[in-house]
């Protein structure tokens, strides 16, 4: 972590400047063990307006200006991330978190972006989507020398469009893309009335692959990965998104996991309205209920808020919204494990039987895990259990909500007669 101390040696007063801004502001880092999750959309400090995004489970840098720059501090470091309640996992990240902070900036505006290196090889950033000059890609032996361990690098370039961006390492990018080193970069249209919402969502999909009990990602992994997240956070740890009735919805999403996420919402059709090459013309808009992303890419979507309710909003993939799921388990559908169970049971007291009937009822059940091991499905809502993880959360549209209030407004009172009921014989 950055210490006054140690700043002077690293970059000057410029970068003092930028690192004291970073731990002062009321939008730094919180405490991500905890991550409460945001409840209101902080103003701008300075520059030219616009409204803010909303991270799923973080927060958007501060920044200063300085003679025409906007300057930003990024620390790529070691991190404890809190995956879900009850686990908590090794990564690495920038300025404590993983992902690090959303940096959000104007088109035309120039930034400055020191990044210091506090992990234990060298590093770079690229800046994924972005037109930047070539020495300023951060494709370290290529576009510029690799950031050692204890050194600062500042990057420079003026920004010329605005749209959904990504930051990452492109350094050992297997190894530390793996441990979480990835954030967004946000930038805002130039005239503030452009592609203007009411609610503006952002996050990042990424997957990790942690042993039950463990802490630490395998890094080698190409496939089989256990936990798949959003910004770091499996459900039921993911943020929900309350929306008042009637906004104007956008949900900005990038991929930089190792395989593609078709992403369905519940309850509406959307519109795709961007992607990393830019704004979708309105003429190319398409609607559609479930949107693919792609490895590497970004994709916006865009709806309005016109039905009240607690609303779905996951990976279509099956395996994706569970947790911590072994890949070689077999189907037990139509067998009785009753005789077997109790032969095994009485050489490993905590054994439990596969479902018999499907995995349904094991959501019900006490299964003995490892210590910082999530279950593979989880959470409960106001019917019983969600049997849900991985990539799941819930968009949650009410009327009357404050137009900056994010807070999580609980279950949604289903008016009279619109559940579905059990018809008796």
């Amino acid at each position: 972590m950055i210490t006054r101390r140690n700043l002077f040696t690293t970059g000057g007063a410029a970068l003092l400047g930028a690192a004291l801004l970073q731990r002062s502001s009321l939008a730094a880092a919180p405490d991500l063990a905890a991550d409460p999750g945001p409840k209101t959309t902080p103003p701008p400090t300075d520059g030219v307006a616009f409204r803010p995004v909303v991270t799923l489970n973080g927060w958007s840098a501060p920044w200063r200006t300085k003679e025409g720059w906007k300057e930003f501090h990024l620390v790529a470091e070691p991190v404890v991330r809190e995956l879900a309640p009850g686990m908590k996992a090794n990564l690495w990240g920038y300025n404590g978190a993983s992902p690090g902070p959303t940096i959000e900036a104007v088109e035309g505006e120039k930034v400055r972006i020191f990044v210091t290196n506090r992990l234990p090889e060298h590093t770079t950033v690229h800046w994924h989507g972005m037109l930047v000059p070539s020495g300023m890609d951060g494709v370290g032996g290529l576009s510029q020398p690799q950031i050692p361990p204890g050194k600062t690098f500042a990057y420079e370039f003026a920004l010329k469009k605005s749209g959904t961006f990504m930051y990452h390492p492109h350094a050992d990018e297997m190894v530390q893309m793996a441990m979480g080193l990835m954030g967004l970069f946000i930038v805002h249209p130039r005239e503030s009335n452009q592609h203007r919402v009411d609610r503006d969502f952002a996050f990042l999909i990424n997957a990790f692959d942690i042993d039950p009990g463990s802490h630490t990602p395998k890094v080698a992994t190409m496939n089989d990965f256990n936990l798949w997240s959003w910004n770091s956070r499996v459900f039921p740890g993911i943020d929900p998104l309350p929306v008042r009735k009637g906004d104007r919805v956008r949900i900005r999403m990038g991929n930089l996991s190792m395989t593609n996420h078709p992403i369905h919402l519940h309850g509406y059709d959307f519109r795709v309205t961007g992607t990393d090459g830019g704004w979708v013309a309105p003429a190319a808009q398409w609607p559609e209920v479930t949107v693919d992303v792609p490895v590497g890419a970004m994709r916006a979507i865009e709806f309005a808020a016109d039905e009240p309710g607690d609303w779905a909003f996951h990976c279509h993939k099956s395996h994706h919204t569970m947790n911590a799921m072994g890949h070689n388990v077999p189907t037990m559908i139509g067998v009785d494990p009753k005789d077997i169970a109790k032969r095994v049971v009485t050489l490993i007291p905590d054994y439990m039987a596969m479902g018999s009937r499907g995995m349904a009822d094991m959501g019900e059940m006490e299964m003995p895990l490892p210590p910082n091991t999530l279950p593979m499905m989880t959470g409960r809502g106001p019917f019983g259990a969600l049997e849900m993880g991985g990539m799941f959360t819930v968009v949650k549209v009410r009327e009357g909500l404050a137009r900056g209030d994010y807070r999580d407004p609980g279950w949604y009172d289903h008016p009279n007669g619109t559940v579905a009921y059990e018809v008796k014989a």
